[in-house]
């Protein structure tokens, strides 16, 4: 539990009841993580970073980054996320391992980078950018893609170091749960 003082549903009001609103409406609760974090600041940052990406796309990022980091909550969180945008058998293989779940070659090499970048980025080099150059991303998709990664580092650092409970979102399968979860240390 988060040593933060958190507003609880019943007593947030103005701009923090709209936050917690927001979650309520796309996840039918309000996560933990949201409570901790219910500032503008962070949820202006982050839809600057997504709202230009394909929600795919993004998601795909967003679960490879928290994959590197080992982000119990960023990967519950975006496995709940993805369903609209991925089915639950394909979340389910990308989970377990994105390399073999029948992505396309440019998905699987954003995912290595997002990868990478959360889990061993002072060893990168021009090479991994322009491998992503390589499978057709824009100059503007391969920045995309670097924030969306380090988005979602930052964050996952922020919620550790918050002590923020990991929330198990409510229509994820005990199958999808522990496929998003077991990959991690």
């Amino acid at each position: 539990m988060s040593i933060l003082e958190q507003v609880s549903e019943s007593e947030a009001t103005g701009e923090i009841a709209a936050i917690y609103g927001e979650d309520a409406g796309s996840l039918g609760y309000v996560a933990a993580h949201t409570k901790v974090l219910a500032y503008r600041a962070w949820e202006g940052l982050i839809r600057a970073i997504a709202g230009s990406m394909d929600p795919r796309r993004y998601e795909l990022v967003t679960l490879a980054a928290a994959l590197g980091i080992g982000s119990r909550h960023c990967r519950l969180a975006h496995g709940r996320k993805a369903l609209p945008y991925i089915g639950e058998e394909e979340l389910t293989a990308i989970a377990r391992d994105y390399r073999t779940a029948g992505l396309s070659s440019p998905e699987v090499a954003m995912m290595i980078f997002a990868e990478k970048m959360s889990t061993e980025s002072a060893s990168m080099t021009d090479a991994d950018a322009l491998a992503l150059r390589a499978e057709g991303f824009t100059d503007p998709e391969i920045v995309e893609i670097a924030l969306a990664a380090a988005a979602r580092n930052y964050l996952s650092r922020v919620l550790q170091a918050l002590g923020a409970d990991v929330d198990v979102p409510p229509g994820l399968s005990a199958t999808l749960t522990s496929a998003l979860l077991d990959p991690l240390p």
